[in-house]
């Protein structure tokens, strides 16, 4: 319970408040309405306000959680056979201008995402201001036939920002959001520059390990195939052990990889 409590950082009142009145003042506004989201918090709390932004405040305990799961995820990587790619940030304003960064690449290269407005400091926290999208549900919340209606344009995406020379890094069934018939991509991470291709073997495992347990392995990796020539699948294939290993994905390893070398043969 201690270290649950340790992870998802949560912020003071009075210093959700001091936030608050510094973004009123920054937006020339008199007031704002703050709705705060459930959530585990591990790398932010979340807001929505005035129904017209999405706000993340960073903490420095948050900027150490990210560390720790940076370290833990580069060990993963390590047990593929690949040197780890994952970065880790100075502190909360370097995570929230990551965040926005991240956010403008993907729009920059005709992939949907939530508006960029801003990343500023405030005291020692971080803040990232973005577009909020009212009426989205997440990949996950989606039924499995209209999950297999988006797979293709989840893959086109996806290899758009790859041919754009960049990876998204934290690709999961979460970070995706559906808006007006449309996908939405959120929460990239941070990826080094050298290591790109492996950071993109492993974005393409993570997507196929989204998309497997609601609609199956073979039509996850043919729609997959579609936009990623076999070589790169088996490159993918590297990292599905690893992408199980992680909690936040949930979905047959084995499997999905008996069907990448069958497609393969």
């Amino acid at each position: 319970m201690a270290v649950r409590r340790f992870v998802r950082g949560r912020i003071e009142w009075p210093r959700l408040e001091a936030v608050c009145r510094e973004f009123a003042a920054r937006y020339g506004e008199s007031a704002v309405r703050v709705t705060f989201l459930d959530g585990d918090n591990w790398l932010s709390t979340p807001c929505v306000i005035d129904e017209r932004w999405f706000v993340k405040i960073i903490t420095p305990q948050n900027a150490l959680v990210h560390a720790l799961f940076t370290a833990g995820r580069n060990l993963g990587v390590f047990s593929s056979g690949r040197e780890g790619f994952f970065e880790r940030f100075e502190g909360p304003l370097a995570m929230a201008e990551h965040e926005l960064d991240a956010t403008r690449r993907i729009r920059a290269v005709g992939v949907n995402a939530p508006e960029p407005i801003e990343a500023f400091a405030h005291e020692e926290l971080g803040v990232v201001v973005l577009e909020y999208l009212p009426d989205f549900r997440t990949l996950a919340a989606l039924s499995p036939a209209e999950i297999r209606t988006f797979a293709p344009a989840l893959f086109a995406s996806l290899a758009r920002m790859h041919d754009a020379g960049f990876g998204h890094g934290d690709l999961r069934a979460e970070n995706v959001l559906v808006a007006d018939d449309e996908l939405y991509f959120i929460d990239a991470t941070s990826v080094r520059a050298d290591a790109i291709a492996d950071a993109r073997s492993y974005d393409l495992a993570c997507a196929l390990a989204a998309l497997e347990p609601a609609i199956g392995a073979r039509a996850a990796v043919d729609a997959a195939n579609e936009q990623y020539a076999i070589e790169e699948l088996l490159a993918a294939r590297e990292f599905v052990g690893f992408v199980g290993m992680r909690p936040d994905h949930d979905f047959d390893a084995a499997v999905l990889r008996g069907e990448i070398e069958k497609r393969a043969a």
